[in-house]
């Protein structure tokens, strides 16, 4: 560890991966609540467009990648709302035509374009510090966003009717949270790819809903979780010589399975130590 941090680059990668886990807890954890996962992997799709758009106009790509997802999420929310009943065909075809819109406007742009795969299998040792910050201000955003609106975001998130009769506006917050959403993603990007973020936004979220019910610890456990995931999988991809990305999501997938097999052990060692009388 200590021969890795004298590299600036594996410094950059755990600080990109400290500024990302701050997102996992916060929208991760809205995301498993909300059970909205098949939307958020629709959003981290469609960002592809936002890809191609700024290469074809000379830009950023990851400027244009914040506004094409969030342009995709507001769509996309606003299908789930109108059409519920066709809700996942049409973030079907959303999440479709943003990829193909990417590669369409990639073909178009002139000129070698050598860094594309990291934006779909994630780069975060090739994070450059410039990056940081804007992972930085998308966290910011984040967190003054559900700390101003928590009770509005966890009341539409376990009960709509409810939120309705106590004056939440809940499309409000369920547009908002798709809109938090595209910010995670687009900050996920260069550490695990686009292929792989929602693994790394809902997994560590997942573990943490399980073992604590309070959503503020939910999501610090979410956050303090996607740590160690990041973390572990650096030191492993950086040792091993394997792929960052694929290495954090194996850790955390891996986690996530143990969690599991805990959570089921302990509910069937509850359920064994019943009284007969009460069965």
């Amino acid at each position: 560890m200590i021969q890795a941090l004298q590299f600036e680059f594996f410094r950059n990668a755990l600080w990109a991966g400290l500024l990302v886990s701050i997102a996992c807890g916060v929208v991760g954890t809205l995301v498993v609540l909300r059970r909205v996962v098949f939307l958020s992997g629709g959003i981290a799709h469609a960002a592809y467009g936002g890809i191609g758009l700024g290469l074809y106009l000379g830009i950023d790509p990851l400027i244009g990648a914040v506004g094409f997802s969030l342009f995709s999420a507001l769509a996309m929310g606003l299908v789930e709302l109108r059409a519920r009943q066709r809700a996942d065909t049409v973030i079907g075809v959303l999440w479709a035509l943003g990829m193909a819109v990417g590669i369409i406007l990639i073909d178009l742009t002139p000129g070698y374009k050598a860094d594309l795969m990291s934006y779909l299998f994630g780069s975060i040792l090739a994070v450059p510090a410039s990056y940081l910050w804007l992972m930085l201000v998308l966290d910011v955003v984040i967190v003054l966003f559900a700390g101003l609106f928590f009770k509005e975001l966890v009341a539409s998130s376990f009960d709509e009717s409810y939120a309705l009769t106590r004056g939440v506006p809940v499309e409000a917050m369920h547009l908002a949270t798709v809109g938090l959403i595209a910010l995670a993603v687009v900050m996920m990007m260069r550490v695990v790819g686009l292929i792989m973020v929602i693994a790394l936004l809902t997994m560590p979220a997942a573990i943490a809903v399980d073992w604590v019910k309070d959503v503020r610890r939910a999501m610090v456990l979410a956050a303090l979780l996607s740590v160690v995931f990041v973390t572990v999988g650096l030191l492993l991809s950086f040792t091993l010589d394997l792929t960052s990305g694929a290495t954090i999501i194996l850790v955390a997938g891996v986690c996530y399975l143990l969690s599991v097999g805990l959570l089921q052990l302990r509910q069937a060692r509850g359920r064994g130590r019943q009284p007969a009388a009460s069965r």
